[in-house]
């Protein structure tokens, strides 16, 4: 997981990015915010979450799917994303 280390600073930026969102609905359902804003909190917090999913699964396709020398590593890899995209369909 080299990509993960090397893009560390960048995917903990996302991270804290997601985390400010939900803070952000926390705080704004504690207020007791009307359904428009929690709607809008929720979407930028799925937004966040997203953004970083696509950053780590870029990575994981440059990685350990094209740039995979061996075959059956490639293949296993590939499954990978396949069950994660199956996961997502859900």
């Amino acid at each position: 997981m080299a990509h993960v280390i090397r893009d560390r600073k960048k995917l903990l930026a996302r991270v804290r990015r997601v985390g400010g969102q939900v803070a952000a609905l926390e705080k704004a359902l504690q207020d007791g915010a009307d359904c428009a804003d929690l709607l809008v909190q929720i979407a930028a917090a799925k937004g966040a979450m997203h953004g970083l999913m696509m950053e780590v699964l870029a990575g994981h396709l440059a990685e350990h799917v094209v740039a995979e020398d061996d075959a059956a590593d490639r293949a296993r890899e590939a499954e990978v994303v396949l069950a994660l995209m199956r996961s997502l369909g859900r």
